[in-house]
């Protein structure tokens, strides 16, 4: 008799660099009301991985309002296990305070990493003479073999 895999769930953490390169406004997409840029980021520590994808903000005439959407390919090892996977951010800024929810894209594991779910939390490091030390917790669930 086949038994279904359970699921595991793990935690993750560790620092990652981050690259955003601004595209030119589009007209045809809201013109210089919508920001739009690309994405490209190393993950370290127990994410040994690249990715890349597109950011689109919104800003407000609110000083310290903004939203933004972002969907990142991510390609790596994960505590041992290899494959892709996709992360959608929901961010929004109001009058200073941030919210933020990243999440793995339903379904888009592959390789080693199908099945893949979980919620990603980035913290990100200000201090005196140091700012945007970036770096994440991941908290996973994968199934596990039978």
């Amino acid at each position: 008799m086949n038994q279904a895999p359970t699921n595991v769930t793990s935690h993750a953490a560790g620092p990652f660099q981050v690259k955003l390169d601004p595209q030119a406004p589009d007209p045809k997409a809201g013109g210089e009301a919508l920001g739009r840029l690309l994405i490209d980021k190393q993950f370290h520590g127990d994410l040994e991985a690249t990715s890349k994808g597109t950011m689109l903000s919104a800003g407000s005439p609110a000083k310290g309002s903004a939203g933004y959407v972002a969907i990142e390919l991510v390609t790596g090892t994960l505590h041992d296990h290899t494959g892709t996977f996709a992360l959608q951010h929901t961010g929004s800024m109001t009058h200073g305070v941030p919210q933020l929810t990243i999440t793995v894209v339903p379904d888009s594991g592959t390789g080693q990493l199908v099945g893949l779910t979980g919620k990603v939390t980035i913290n990100i490091l200000r201090s005196a003479g140091v700012d945007g030390k970036h770096s994440y917790d991941f908290e996973y669930t994968l199934p596990e073999a039978p």
